[in-house]
């Protein structure tokens, strides 16, 4: 049973959210605050954490580089703040998805299922190798010089998408609706944001990306 993680101090949301998710078979965990949410986490791991950024004692971004700081686990902010720049904040945090209140259950719910999806293992598939990187398709591994990188989920489907289109250019609507979904297509902060990230993780000069190119105005490519 996938279990969720919700850290919202809004009763009527978490029992929103509570009543839905048990109805589609999910195990549902609770937290009111931003510590207990992360100690939540900690005691139980869960598939997947939804956080909201306007939290009593903790705001939801310090939350999310807490979780961040070991654990690659999904997470969705859920929140009021609709400024680019709070979104901005939370995916450099390390969350993988932002959806602004008021909000559809349905949209939520799809949201929910592909982040979960991100994570699931994939069949079996060749070891990408360039000078300093080892890309594992099949187990989801990095390695840079040897050592392996962790990668948050978004960050990795990111580079799945690019290895497994190598040489070619994938444009940022292509990329935007194969890693968040067919309802994204023009939130450039997204990939701009978790492409830095992949960058900084996995490439010798990141202001000199060798094998996350961009293609100005256009789109992404990964050479070797």
């Amino acid at each position: 049973m996938t279990r969720v993680l919700v850290i919202d101090d809004e009763p009527q949301i978490q029992r929103a959210l509570a009543t839905n998710l048990r109805a589609r078979d999910f195990e549902v965990d609770l937290a009111l605050t931003g510590k207990d949410g992360l100690r939540s986490a900690a005691t139980h791991h869960p598939d997947l954490v939804i956080v909201d950024l306007g939290l009593p004692d903790l705001d939801g971004v310090e939350v999310v580089a807490g979780l961040r700081g070991w654990t690659t686990v999904p997470i969705i902010v859920l929140s009021v703040r609709d400024g680019e720049a709070d979104k901005v904040a939370a995916l450099d945090a390390g969350a993988d998805d932002y959806i602004t209140k008021p909000f559809g259950m349905n949209e939520l719910l799809a949201r929910i299922r592909a982040a979960i999806r991100r994570n699931v293992p994939m069949e079996e598939e060749p070891v990408v190798t360039t000078e300093t990187l080892s890309i594992d398709l099949q187990r989801k591994v990095v390695t840079r010089d040897g050592v392996e990188v962790k990668l948050t989920p978004t960050e990795w489907h990111l580079v799945e998408v690019l290895v497994r289109h190598a040489g070619r250019l994938v444009s940022q609507r292509q990329l935007l609706q194969e890693v968040w979904g067919p309802q994204y297509g023009t939130e450039s902060a997204y990939l701009r944001v978790h492409m830095a990230q992949v960058r900084k993780k996995l490439e010798p000069d990141p202001s000199r990306p060798r094998h996350f190119v961009t293609e100005r105005g256009m789109g992404y490519r990964f050479t070797t």
